[in-house]
């Protein structure tokens, strides 16, 4: 969790200094720093949903079982 906590906030970081040295706008990166995350959060589940549905499809079709027990827990702390 520790490493997960200290990766987000790097990330805000990041997307704080990138958007001011582009704009020179506290209140734009300011804005920026926030709402991207929560955009790139709500286009995460979708992604997950055509991938859950992409691997249904394909298992179904070959008779296999995908075998992927990985939850996205397991793969944010990885």
């Amino acid at each position: 969790m520790a490493k997960t906590l200290t990766f987000g906030i790097m990330h805000l970081g990041i997307a704080f200094s990138v958007t001011y040295a582009l704009t020179g706008s506290l209140a734009i990166s300011g804005a920026v720093t926030f709402i991207e995350p929560a955009v790139n959060t709500v286009a995460h589940y979708f992604f997950d949903r055509y991938w859950e549905r992409r691997e249904g499809r394909r298992s179904a079709t070959s008779g296999e079982a995908t075998g992927n027990t990985a939850t996205r827990g397991d793969l944010v702390s990885a």
